[in-house]
């Protein structure tokens, strides 16, 4: 008798922890699995050390899916009390996502940090530090990554570019021994159809890379996810829209297909590793990725 009370008991608090689960993912929107566990199944309300802050790909949307998917960063940023959001893009200060997102998010509270693409003479996009525990600090770098391209396309190399790198091994150099992200519009590596095969097309940028001990380079999709290079894992972000306004044909806004895939990321810096969540536009996570120390990253 004592040992069916007791299978009862936990029958019932098994069954509890299922409904409250399941009633989390739903507020988010994503059966499958709940982005407010962690991978050993314990909720991340439990980690607060750790530091969280999401990523985009900025660029045109229509109103009414820039609305949802702004509202659905808002609602992880509040969960995880997020400390920023990195938005990638071409645009800057001009891009009309980080612009709208002003409303949702107070610059004063969750700050939004946007990569572009230019030849203006301006190195670096931004560079920011945040404490994370036991002095272990998390930076992240925002870079120009215009003169790589137009080097790339033409076959030669600007004073630009070369204050660009410059710069990026200044900042690297002093951020020795800490998380270091960065994040920049165009890939670094791009995988083939199939995704079978990584291969880098910035040789430059990846050398750097490898040598200040990059843990993670963010921009649009070069792969379907994330691949690791060097032992620099390089997570894409899905660009659905590019930034360019959407066209009107026939008095209707034109919906590109790949606007399906429209999501954003959740990171979580902790002491001895990083954790990135792919979100997609439904709520759901469709992938992790996991670096440990340096390079070491699982799926």
């Amino acid at each position: 008798m004592e040992k069916k009370g007791r299978s009862w008991a936990c029958t019932f608090v098994l069954q509890v922890s299922l409904v409250i689960a399941f009633y989390l993912a739903l507020n988010l929107g994503q059966p499958q699995k709940s982005i407010y566990l962690d991978r050993n199944g314990a909720s991340s309300s439990t980690r607060p050390l750790d530091v969280y802050f999401l990523s985009v790909s900025g660029g045109y949307r229509p109103l009414k899916q820039q609305n949802l998917l702004l509202k659905k960063m808002e609602k992880v940023a509040n969960f995880f009390k997020a400390r920023f959001v990195v938005n990638v893009s071409e645009l800057g200060e001009d891009d009309p996502l980080a612009q709208n997102a002003s409303w949702l998010f107070p610059p004063q509270k969750v700050p939004w940090y946007s990569t572009k693409v230019s030849n203006d003479g301006k190195v670096g996009c931004f560079l920011e530090h945040f404490n994370i525990t036991r002095g272990k600090m998390l930076t992240v770098v925002g870079l120009d990554t215009g003169s790589f391209q137009d080097s790339m396309l033409m076959g030669s190399t600007s004073d630009f570019k070369n204050s660009q790198l410059n710069w990026l091994t200044q900042s690297l150099e002093a951020a020795a021994d800490n998380w270091i992200i960065v994040s920049g519009y165009h890939p670094v590596v791009i995988c083939d159809k199939e995704q079978q095969e990584a291969k880098q097309i910035n040789g430059p940028l990846q050398n750097i890379f490898m040598k200040h001990g990059v843990n993670a380079y963010m921009s649009r999709q070069g792969c379907s996810s994330h691949t690791v290079q060097g032992g620099v894992t390089h997570i894409g972000i899905a660009d659905p829209t590019g930034s360019q306004p959407l066209v009107h044909l026939n008095g209707r806004l034109s919906i590109q297909k790949e606007m399906i895939n429209d999501g954003f990321l959740l990171h979580r810096v902790g002491s001895l590793e990083i954790t990135t969540y792919f979100v997609s536009s439904a709520g759901e996570i469709v992938n992790e990725a996991v670096i440990k120390q340096h390079g070491k990253e699982v799926m």
